[in-house]
């Protein structure tokens, strides 16, 4: 091995749709190390179900569990990941390892469930690539400062990975997921969409903060922190490139998550006491200005046990948020129904702006 720094690599839940999956990958893994001739550290998800399965047995135990239990065990279906892999690997004569959220040096605040990512020890990583060809970091997982399981939220295995890469020092960590990068709407509910080849970093985080299924908006502002390149691959060999997240010019494109929400409630006062709830839990949400509504974004939240946990009433469903970003604005409108939200986002896109001649794929 050269002393280059190990190449970075996050493999999401898609990846591993039977156990099949991980022998396919490590096969794909062993030639890489043949080829570069440095390390690999890999960020892995569960396989698809997994983590929702967990959360149903626990909801059967406790139906209001407390976040502690809920950020110990919905972590666990990544570790099952992580090991998989490894083991996959061992069977192929490679050196491999697993470290966990409170082995891998992430300490985030005391905030069990989507907790905020505060220090990054690059030295239990880069110990255990001394001795390993291959590290492999289960997802979303971290401690606090007291070495208790948390949970960074959904999609945050993207956080994970750039967080490895801040540790090893690499300046790039390549996205694997199972498509090949970001598009300008989602293909499957609008046509005409594009695979845009550049992406700066503050579009992707105005894109996944407004609920695109891109990457997590906290990985990329820690990637523009740190001047780390995001490479957007399809999950299965030759595991085509497709977007490249770094610096650059505005995207145009229009967001579309049927999961996510827009609450209203009686009055501004009562919104504004059930955004600073979900904030203070670690939601992403917006708060609409004209109106006593709140938009929580990108879905997997049990919004109603939230307000329950604040005394707060319940809002009720005023719609789904439909977003359009243009020249690095964004502006969120509001459909009644999911019909709806496809028909209107499928409107904003059809009159975005006409690319400009794509630049060439780094």
């Amino acid at each position: 091995m050269t002393a280059a720094a190990p190449v970075v690599l996050k493999f999401g839940g898609s990846s591993f749709t039977e156990p099949a999956a991980y022998g396919e990958l490590a096969r794909a893994l062993s030639a890489r190390l043949d080829a570069e001739r440095r390390p690999l550290a890999i960020v892995v998800s569960a396989m698809p179900g997994e983590t929702e399965r967990l959360r149903e047995r626990l909801h059967e135990v406790d139906p209001h569990p407390s976040d502690d239990r809920v950020a110990g065990l919905l972590t666990l279906a990544d570790t099952v990941s992580a090991q998989l892999l490894t083991a996959a690997l061992h069977r192929l004569g490679r050196t491999a390892t697993v470290l966990a959220g409170h082995q891998a040096g992430f300490t985030t605040d005391e905030t069990f469930m989507w907790a905020r990512l505060e220090h990054i020890a690059p030295e239990p990583l880069r110990q255990a690539l001394t001795g390993h060809q291959v590290v492999v970091v289960p997802g979303g997982q971290a401690a606090d400062g007291r070495g208790r399981p948390t949970w960074l939220g959904k999609n945050s295995s993207d956080l994970s990975a750039v967080a490895v890469a801040v540790a090893v020092g690499a300046g790039r960590c390549e996205i694997h997921s199972d498509v090949e990068g970001i598009y300008s709407c989602d293909p499957n509910k609008v046509t005409g969409t594009r695979l845009l080849e550049r992406v700066s970093y503050g579009d992707a985080a105005a894109m996944s903060r407004q609920g695109a299924k891109v990457l997590h908006h906290r990985a990329v502002r820690l990637a523009e922190q740190h001047g780390i390149a995001l490479v957007c691959r399809h999950n299965q060999a030759p595991f085509t490139p497709g977007t490249v997240i770094g610096t650059g010019g505005p995207a145009d494109a229009v967001v579309l998550n049927l999961r996510s929400l827009v609450l209203g409630y009686p009055d501004h006062a009562a919104a504004d006491r059930a955004h600073r709830a979900f904030r203070a839990d670690g939601l992403d949400t917006v708060r609409l200005d004209d109106s006593p509504r709140v938009a929580l974004i990108g879905g997997y939240v049990d919004h109603e046990e939230s307000q329950r946990r604040h005394g707060l009433a319940p809002g009720h469903l005023a719609g789904i948020p439909v977003t359009e970003i243009r020249n690095g604005r964004t502006t969120l409108h509001v459909a009644a129904d999911e019909d709806a939200a496809v028909r209107l986002a499928q409107k904003l896109h059809d009159h975005l702006p006409s690319p400009a001649t794509a630049p060439p794929t780094v």
